[in-house]
């Protein structure tokens, strides 16, 4: 059995709802092997705002937006590893000074 989430249109819900009104909510339920849940939220949904309120209510990344997202985080990573490894550079070279004005006895 699959567990991919099924989508419905708005035409289908508004179907499945006029069938649950015509021939029984349980009936139509198992038909399309939906929830008791599922099927309240859209009828909730209708009895609210009509048709236009069973439209999928989420929204779209627009593509390239999240290619532009990708790119700066990929960007900041490189930067924060060039920058700590510029620190331990830096570090490095500080015992490597104190090290050698030790040995001369500066």
């Amino acid at each position: 059995m699959s567990n991919a989430r099924r989508q419905f249109s708005a035409e289908q819900k508004l179907q499945i709802i006029g069938e649950a009104d015509q021939y029984g909510i349980t009936q139509t339920l198992r038909k399309h092997n939906l929830s008791h849940s599922v099927y309240q939220r859209w009828k909730r949904q209708f009895n609210a705002g009509g048709a236009s309120l069973l439209e999928p209510q989420y929204h779209k990344v627009d593509p390239e937006l999240r290619a532009l997202q990708e790119e700066n985080a990929r960007l900041k990573k490189i930067i924060g590893n060039q920058a700590l490894e510029l620190e331990f550079k830096t570090e490095l070279l500080k015992k490597s000074d104190a090290h050698d004005r030790r040995r001369k006895g500066l």
